[in-house]
């Protein structure tokens, strides 16, 4: 419960007292048919819900009788917190229900259109059997081996910033890998087969280790303050912990330079991995940009 919100209230009426704030906070105003617009209620349910947020809040809220809206009071302090991911996804694509989508973005905004787009029902395959601990019967297309009929256990899905894949045990190998959704072609759960106690996530290394990553700005790169300010650092230096089956993405979707001397040379490369021995025994190391095992090093 968030703090000042009164105790007792149901999860319906809670989630409508976020909205008052949410908009409140991030748009600076908010009227009974923006919430009836929402939630479906009736104007009259509206204005309770505003009377309770207002009761709970008073300094958050102030009614503007030429317009009929209520706006953010001077000393507004948000009752609710508000995810920044789910903030901006708001703000820029608007709330979703799940029943046909938003109505759009919030406030006007521009972003890359995404060009990987999983089917749908090859992802709902996917997500019944990572639920349901499923194993699934995948016709999958790889790069180097064409198209082939596998057996997987998948049992999380991952965003590497670019496209989506399931992380999933692969029979044919006997290997824990990524699979591409975009690249199933079918699917459909094995029946009456169930994972065998070696195919389940808890024996996934890669996965279930987490590396320390140090960036810092790029030495060679110009204006390093202003890349200090365009990243959440301490002290000069952006720590993230990542899985080391997903380092490997996420050091190539921000082009950080992971060259044991900070070698790549252009724009993009705005950061450096100031200890390469990080990504030791990462497998996704070979995806990070610039990167050279240690034993390869000249």
């Amino acid at each position: 419960m968030a703090a000042g919100i009164p105790a007792g209230l149901g999860q319906a009426q809670r989630e409508r007292l976020a909205y008052i704030d949410f908009r409140l906070y991030f748009l600076g105003e908010v009227s009974r048919a923006d919430i009836a617009s929402r939630f479906g209620v009736a104007l009259a349910g509206a204005t309770r819900d505003l009377a309770v947020y207002r009761e709970a809040a008073p300094d958050n809220i102030v009614f503007d009788g030429s317009s009929k809206t209520y706006r953010i009071g001077p000393s507004f302090r948000p009752l609710f917190d508000h995810p920044l991911d789910r903030t901006l996804s708001a703000l820029s694509q608007g709330f979703g229900d799940g029943l046909g989508g938003s109505k759009g973005g919030m406030v006007a905004c521009e972003f890359p259109e995404p060009l990987n787009h999983p089917a749908t029902g090859t992802l709902a395959t996917v997500t019944r059997a990572i639920r349901a601990e499923a194993v699934l019967s995948v016709s999958y297309v790889s790069m180097g081996g064409g198209e082939s009929k596998r057996e997987i256990v998948p049992f999380a899905l991952a965003d590497n910033g670019l496209r989506w894949h399931a992380r999933a045990f692969d029979r044919k190998s006997g290997l824990y890998r990524d699979f591409v959704l975009t690249r199933i072609r079918r699917a459909a759960p094995v029946p009456g087969e169930a994972p065998g106690p070696a195919e389940g996530p808890a024996n996934d290394i890669q996965w279930n280790r987490v590396v320390e990553l140090d960036l810092v700005p790029h030495p060679d790169a110009p204006r390093p303050d202003v890349s200090a300010l365009d990243y959440p650092m301490e002290d000069g230096v952006l720590r993230l912990k990542a899985r080391a089956a997903l380092a490997g993405y996420v050091l190539r979707r921000w082009s950080v330079d992971c060259s044991p001397d900070h070698g790549l040379r252009g724009p993009e490369y705005r950061l450096w991995l100031r200890d390469p021995l990080a990504l030791y025994g990462v497998e996704s190391a070979a995806l990070a940009p610039g990167y050279i095992p240690p034993g390869e090093r000249v």
